[in-house]
């Protein structure tokens, strides 16, 4: 099984490229995950590349940012290829299925933080349509009523 999950903040922006055939997108980027802490030790992390296809990686461009936590879900591929002295150069890519945006913005809006502190980004302003009742026998607010306390409402749109 080759199966990978990782948590991090970006190094640096997403690269966003198309292919020559197919024209499908590919983002590249890396993070930064911590190694667990030892006693008496440093902290460390490491440095994972990160490939993702198709309209995941335009995303990627779009709301991804330096600094920005996120989570990956995907697959480790090595690779090789020779350097300009003839030497032989191995790689080691993480392949992404499933980007999980953890701090997420539009990045032409907002900065990201190079702290790394929390920041929080808000939602477009809601839409000043009426919402349509058709033949419902029961509002949205009686809806909203109905629901466990322990559901919110979330107003934000997702990229997606």
């Amino acid at each position: 099984m080759n199966s990978v999950i990782l948590t991090g903040r970006l190094t640096r922006d997403p690269e966003l490229r198309y292919t020559s055939g197919s024209q499908m997108a590919v983002a590249k980027f890396s993070i930064a995950v911590d190694r667990p802490v030892r006693q008496g030790k440093e902290r460390e992390a490491d440095f994972p590349r990160i490939t993702v296809f198709g309209k995941q990686a335009e995303n990627c461009e779009r709301y991804l940012a330096k600094g920005r936590m996120v989570g990956i879900q995907g697959r480790i591929q090595t690779g090789s290829y020779q350097d300009r002295d003839g030497k032989t150069v191995y790689t080691t890519d993480v392949i992404a299925d499933r980007v999980e945006f953890l701090e997420w913005g539009d990045r032409k809006d907002q900065g990201a933080s190079s702290s790394g502190s929390q920041q929080s980004y808000s939602a477009p302003a809601p839409s000043a349509e009426p919402i349509p009742q058709g033949n419902a026998s029961s509002s949205f607010d009686d809806f909203e009523a109905e629901m466990p306390d322990s559901f919110q409402t979330i107003d934000e749109d997702v990229p997606f």
